[in-house]
C-alpha cells in the first residue's frame, strides 16, 4: 500500500505539468495580440496621414478624427491585454511548474512577476475584461446617434455604471492591500523583541 500511495502521489503531483499547455497557449495568444495591435497601429498611421488633406470636408475630417481616437484606445487596450496574457503565462509557470531563475536574478522581476496566487490571476483578468467593456462603450458612444432624451439618459446611466465598477474594483484592491499590511503588522507585533546588547564599562 505504501508503494501504491507513493506512485499515485507522484503521478498526481507530476500531473501539474499539463499546465505547460496553458502557459504556451497564453504566450502564443499574447504574441498574436501584440502582432494584431502593431498592424492596427501601422494602418492607423497610414490613415491618419490623410488628416491634413485639404480636399477633406469638415464632416469627413471629424469622422476621421473620431475613428482615429477610437482605434488608438483599442490599440492601447490590445497591448494591455497582450501584456496581461504574457504575465498570465509567466505566473502560471511559476505557480505550477518552477521558479524562473533568470527572472529572480533581474531587478525587473518584481514589476513583471506580480502574480503570486490564483486570486491575482483572476483579479487581473477581471480588470482587463472591464477595460475591454469600457473601450467598447467608448466606441459605441462615439458612433451613437442621440435622437431622443431617453438615449442621453441611457448613455449617462451606462457611464455611471462603468464609473461605479471602476470605483468598486479599486476599492476592493485597496482593501486587499490594507488587509495584507495589517496582517504583516500583526505578525511583526507577535515577533519576540530582541534584547539590546549589554554595554560593559571599562
Amino acid at each position: 500500500m505504501k508503494l501504491l500511495e507513493t506512485l499515485f502521489e507522484g503521478t498526481l503531483w507530476n500531473s501539474r505539468f499539463v499546465i505547460i499547455a496553458a502557459v504556451i497557449g497564453s504566450l502564443l495568444a499574447g504574441f498574436a495580440i501584440f502582432y494584431m495591435a502593431t498592424v492596427d497601429v501601422v494602418n492607423l498611421f497610414l490613415h491618419a496621414l490623410h488628416y491634413a488633406d485639404s480636399s477633406l470636408t469638415d464632416e469627413a475630417r471629424k469622422a476621421l478624427h473620431d475613428s482615429t481616437v477610437t482605434h488608438i484606445v483599442e490599440v492601447v487596450d490590445g497591448y494591455l491585454l497582450a501584456t496581461v496574457m504574457l504575465i498570465f503565462s509567466l505566473g502560471l509557470y511559476e505557480l505550477f511548474i518552477s521558479d524562473i531563475d533568470q527572472a529572480h536574478g533581474s531587478k525587473a522581476s518584481s514589476k513583471i512577476l506580480v502574480i503570486s496566487s490564483l486570486d491575482d490571476l483572476k483579479s487581473r483578468l477581471a480588470k482587463v475584461i472591464l477595460m475591454i467593456l469600457i473601450v467598447t462603450l467608448f466606441q459605441e458612444a462615439i458612433n451613437m446617434k442621440l435622437t431622443t432624451p431617453l438615449d442621453l439618459v441611457y448613455l449617462g446611466a451606462s457611464i455611471a455604471l462603468i464609473a461605479l465598477a471602476l470605483y468598486l474594483s479599486h476599492a476592493a484592491e485597496g482593501n486587499a492591500h490594507g488587509d495584507e499590511g495589517s496582517a504583516q503588522d500583526e505578525a511583526s507585533e507577535h515577533e519576540p523583541a530582541h534584547a539590546a546588547p549589554e554595554k560593559h564599562g571599562h
